[in-house]
């Protein structure tokens, strides 16, 4: 054996060194995640009895900080000016490595934890797109890493963004524009769904904002004429927007609903409120829909002799999709595999998929994992991770915390997600997501690879400006 065939065996048998250590303390680190199942699913179990929506997740936020911290994370309360928000971080130096966690329920969708329509007593909200369960498992992956970093001496920092109001606050958006990403290098965050993917997807830009009328009250039978109805306001604003349908461009989208209709039939009513969701695959186009929204209102309001304002509550960006950790994501979440049924939890799926038309579907589809895919133009429902992923290359997955083929912001997703088959899918998001963050820390050039695809995707003329302009945070939106 020659001198140079000596040193490239010497450097082939480190490099085989190194990677069985590498892939001795990954394989601990996920020992780890499933040594804390029951822990983090106490955890989410809480977040889900209290159901806490957006800007109110007071305990729910406390929980979450009081295990990380347990954990031995530095914590940062009231970030952005948003007391539930807070920073969990671990480590130094570079890359900084971001996982996101969100906590916040939706009003109206109570639900126990069984397979038919059940309300509970005790509570009017309920976690049906599946947050207690992002937060729980978001911070399982960040202390997952955390022990990770600690074990092996890795240089780097790991943080968790506790990320309130996700559901129309847009929490993630004060974040930004506090400037709380500005030294992040990667972006990791995951959603519960009822199926396993992770591909590089866009998602709606979204624009909301509550109308207000203001008229003038007055018998509605002796003397109407002495009045001015605030709900015929309303009324000739929606009629008016619901004839724009026909005259915007296919893929937009318009949602309201009438929050405040007067107090009694006989009383004019002198105040009425509708809340309006304006969306596009595209900010911009967002941003000149509702610009025309506007217009409608006023004009409703000159028509009606009413007065109107209205308050901007949420703005969002669309995700800009990053193929280049992406395809990290996917390849981790091939790696962990699908959501298994244990019979009991079969029953439950069998059952609860009667609700609904599941005829394509069966509960073994929880273990399949979807092809990969960039799709660059969004379509379906609408993030506020949208912001982040204009700053940071920012990646995300799904993971089967429902029965297959339910929807989100169903009973249905309330109950899956309060019992064994929500946490299942919770493990699988956390362990995948704790084994992309590892990858990027081991190879800090995908975080940059990751950049360059990021500044090309948004072009050299980007700034960042905020939907929602400069408004402070709606922290009482929900109330």
């Amino acid at each position: 054996m020659n001198k140079i065939t000596s040193i490239l065996f010497l450097m082939l048998f480190s490099c085989a060194l190194l990677g069985q250590k590498s892939n001795k303390a990954e394989q601990k680190m996920l020992e780890g995640l499933t040594q804390k199942k029951e822990q983090l699913s106490d955890v989410a179990h809480q977040i889900w009895e209290w159901a806490e929506v957006g800007y109110q997740e007071h305990q729910s936020s406390e929980l979450l900080q009081k295990m990380l911290k347990e954990a031995g994370f530095t914590i940062e309360t009231g970030v952005a000016g948003i007391p539930t928000a807070f920073v969990a971080t671990y480590g130094q130096g570079k890359p900084v490595v971001g996982i996101l966690a969100e906590f916040d329920a939706l009003p109206g969708v109570s639900q126990q934890a069984v397979p038919v329509r059940e309300l509970r007593e005790d509570q009017t909200a309920g976690h049906a797109c599946g947050h207690h369960l992002f937060g729980a498992g978001s911070s399982g992956a960040a202390m997952a890493v955390k022990e990770w970093l600690a074990s092996t001496g890795t240089s780097g920092t790991i943080r968790l963004f506790g990320c309130p109001a996700e559901e129309g606050g847009a929490g993630k958006v004060y974040l930004v524009r506090a400037g709380l990403f500005d030294d992040v290098d990667a972006v990791l965050h995951w959603h519960p769904g009822s199926s396993n993917a992770a591909s590089a997807t866009s998602s709606l830009a979204n624009k909301s904002a509550k109308f207000r009328f203001y008229g003038n009250a007055s018998h509605a039978s002796t003397s109407p004429w002495n009045g001015r109805s605030a709900l015929d306001g309303v009324e000739a604003m929606n009629y008016m927007v619901n004839l724009l349908r026909e005259h915007m461009l296919p893929d937009s989208r318009i949602h309201y609903v009438i929050t405040r209709g007067g107090e009694a039939p006989n009383v004019v009513p002198e105040f009425a409120e509708v809340y309006y969701y304006v969306r596009h695959p595209e900010m911009d186009e967002v941003r000149k829909l509702f610009d025309r929204v506007t217009k409608a209102a006023e004009g409703a309001a000159t028509g009606t002799g009413t007065k109107m304002e209205f308050e901007v509550i949420h703005g969002i960006y669309n995700v800009l999709p990053n193929k280049t950790l992406g395809e990290v994501m996917h390849g981790k979440l091939q790696e962990i595999g699908g959501v298994s049924y244990t019979a009991e939890e079969t029953a439950f799926a069998t059952k609860i998929m009667t609700s609904y038309s599941s005829e394509t579907l069966s509960p073994a589809a929880a273990q399949q994992i979807a092809p990969f895919e960039v799709r660059e133009k969004g379509q379906g429902g609408s993030t506020d991770v949208g912001d982040i992923s204009w700053v940071v290359p920012t990646a995300g997955m799904r993971a089967a915390t429902w029965v297959p083929g339910t929807s989100a912001h169903s009973w249905q997703a309330v109950a899956a997600g309060g019992m064994s088959i929500g946490h299942k899918g919770m493990m699988v998001a956390a362990k995948t997501m704790a084994l992309a963050a590892v990858e990027i820390f081991e190879n800090p050039e995908l975080a940059e690879k990751a950049k360059a695809e990021l500044l090309k995707r948004r072009g050299k003329s980007f700034k960042y400006e905020a939907l929602l302009g400069d408004r402070e945070p709606p922290l009482d939106y929900r109330k």
